[in-house]
């Protein structure tokens, strides 16, 4: 007979990596919202300011989506890889997989501290952006619902690239060689509509576009993409990822040999 969820399992698990996260204080939060303040001054106020509105938004403004989406996108992805990797580092990913825990209370500390770490982030992005330009959020329960779903799928993301790695250099090499620059080129600094028409096709595989769009629309209620399609993609994205981790615990994939 199922005995349920143990969450007291999930509850040690997501203290565990919370608790890591606090003793890394500094770098976790001060050198990401560095990173963003930057990216105002120079984007927002040296560049902003010399270009006109886009979709009636001024270009400090337009930007600040997506920066926090930016953000989360690689913070989501470094915590969760980090966090199931150093126990496989260290062997004691051993004593998680023997104990009486299921592989849904695991996958939950694990991911669960990574987008609770990357959400915290976002806010503080957020708050830091009022420092350098005024925006308003027309569609706030999007705006956070976007946030937890972005959070929770590049963190089951993480999870994957952190089983995947044997090497802490492979830990960089998704984030650093294709989701930065995917953020780049997803419209995180500019509209895709200022694109000629056949980039402008070319970028909608791009799946980070869909995220910063939907996004961007609970900001300014403006889009590059139709909302409903930036959420059906977002959820696409999760769901990929959930068979993934259910594949990789059906099969022991680098965590069972």
């Amino acid at each position: 007979m199922s005995q349920g969820i143990n969450f007291y399992a999930i509850k040690s698990i997501y203290q565990f990596e919370m608790e890591r996260f606090l003793r890394t204080l500094l770098q976790s939060i001060a050198a990401p919202v560095i990173s963003t303040s930057l990216y105002f001054i120079v984007f927002g106020s040296a560049i902003g300011s010399r270009m006109a509105a886009i979709d009636g938004v001024s270009y400090a403004a337009f930007i600040v989506p997506g920066l926090v989406m930016l953000s989360i996108l690689t913070e989501s992805i470094s915590n969760a890889s980090f966090g199931i990797y150093m126990p496989k580092y260290s062997g004691t990913i051993y004593e998680v997989l023997s104990a009486p825990i299921s592989a849904f209370e695991i996958v939950s500390g694990y991911v669960g501290a990574a987008a609770s770490k990357s959400m915290i982030l976002g806010l503080i992005i957020l708050g830091t952006a009022r420092l350098f330009v005024d925006y308003t959020i027309l569609h706030p329960i999007w705006m956070l619902g976007f946030l937890i779903l972005t959070s929770v799928a590049f963190s089951l993301f993480g999870f994957i690239i952190g089983v995947w790695a044997d090497g802490f250099e492979k830990l960089q090499i998704v984030p650093t060689m294709i989701v930065t620059p995917l953020t780049f080129l997803g419209g995180s600094f500019y509209s895709i509509n200022m694109l000629p028409e056949v980039w402008q096709k070319i970028t909608l595989f791009n799946p980070v576009v869909y995220l910063v769009s939907g996004f961007r629309w609970s900001f300014f209620g403006v889009s590059d993409v139709g909302v409903g399609m930036s959420l059906a993609m977002t959820l696409v994205f999760m769901m990929l990822c959930l068979i993934a981790v259910w594949l990789i615990f059906k099969t022991g994939y680098k965590i069972k040999v």
